[in-house]
């Protein structure tokens, strides 16, 4: 289904890949997202959907000195937020505070809270505990997994654990599960592992070609979601991995950004370098109650799980996020530096959205 764009637009200086929803913000609907420029200064801005939803607001705007591959903001605390950067060399890594008076400054500096600096190549991510207040952080280079602890007063930050991915696996990314703090997915050129931070040792696997993105089910246990270069999306119960229980037709081109709904179950965001965000809906499972397929407006049964392809972008989209205080709302980030916020309502049953 092709529907006509309704989004609020934001246009960043520079070109970007990454954007990420400030949980911790429970008073307003904001997004933080950087730049990726090799030769300018690189920025990071605070953005707030307005009370009415009907523009961007910048809350912040701050420069940073590298180009930015990766960026998440905290989920406890709204002013600090990681960053991976590259300076073009080299990468490297830190955790980032936003001053306090931000507001009133005419130009406000981030304060650096504590460098990942254990690592020798290239970082790929930083995940963040998956709720609630916790001082552990997990970073992915290409060979390595680093659990670190934080600590925000001391302006400190200590590996409490390293493990090897292996000499035959180049690790690209990763997901914390929410239902298991213990458990992380870590992607792979050929694969995806799945470690336990217990022991720092491998558990499983699912051999899977160039998987690009993965996300966990927040409502669902053992629910994993991938994105895949040319075979779409998978969906995966990890309780019986040797085939996704769902498949999705994904894009036109490469799937790259998966992003599974934080409040309805089976809601699914997918972007891809075909310049589109598709909107799914593959629900896991049926009972009593409340299923995926009654939060539809529609009389007859989803056979279609494609709800809605937004395709008002002029370039590669590289990453998406779902708000966790509005969960009908998303934003996306094409590389030419365009955030679009969008609403789902529109797709979603009433007594859900009243």
């Amino acid at each position: 289904m092709q529907g006509a764009s309704s989004g609020i637009g934001y246009g960043l200086k520079y070109q970007a890949r990454c954007i990420s929803d400030v949980k911790a913000d429970t008073d307003h609907t904001s997004f933080i997202t950087g730049t990726l420029s090799l030769r300018e200064e690189n920025e990071v801005h605070l953005i707030r959907l307005s009370s009415g939803g009907t523009e961007l607001i910048c809350e912040g705007l701050f420069s940073h000195p590298n180009e930015i591959w990766d960026l998440s903001s905290c989920p406890f605390d709204q002013r600090i937020f990681s960053t991976v950067f590259s300076t073009g060399e080299s990468y490297g890594a830190a955790v980032w505070q936003i001053p306090e008076l931000y507001g009133q400054l005419n130009s406000p500096q981030l304060e650096k809270i504590a460098s990942l600096d254990a690592h020798s190549g290239k970082i790929n991510c930083i995940l963040w505990w998956p709720s609630g207040r916790n001082d552990k952080l997990i970073s992915i280079d290409e060979e390595n997994l680093f659990l670190w602890s934080l600590d925000c007063s001391r302006k400190a930050a200590q590996v409490q654990s390293k493990e090897s991915a292996g000499m035959l696996h180049y690790l690209s990314g990763g997901a914390w599960d929410p239902h298991d703090v213990n458990a992380v997915a870590a992607t792979c050129e050929s694969s995806i592992q799945f470690w336990d931070l217990r022991t720092m040792n491998k558990t499983n696997s699912i051999e899977c070609a160039h998987v690009r993105n993965v996300d966990y089910d927040t409502k669902k246990k053992h629910i994993l979601v991938t994105a895949e270069d040319e075979s779409g999306i998978h969906v995966w119960d990890l309780r019986m991995p040797m085939v996704p229980i769902k498949e999705l037709p994904g894009h036109a081109h490469w799937t790259w950004a998966i992003a599974c709904n934080p409040e309805y179950d089976g809601l699914i965001l997918s972007g891809g370098t075909d310049s589109t965000v598709n909107l799914w809906l593959a629900p896991t499972s049926t009972g009593d109650g409340m299923t995926s397929e009654s939060m539809v407006e529609s009389p007859t049964h989803l056979v279609d799980p494609l709800l809605n392809s937004y395709s008002d972008y002029e370039d590669s989209v590289y990453d998406l996020a779902w708000s966790s205080r509005e969960p009908w709302i998303f934003a996306s980030l094409s590389y030419d530096g365009r955030v679009v916020v969008e609403s789902v309502k529109p797709f979603l049953s009433k007594k859900w959205t009243q």
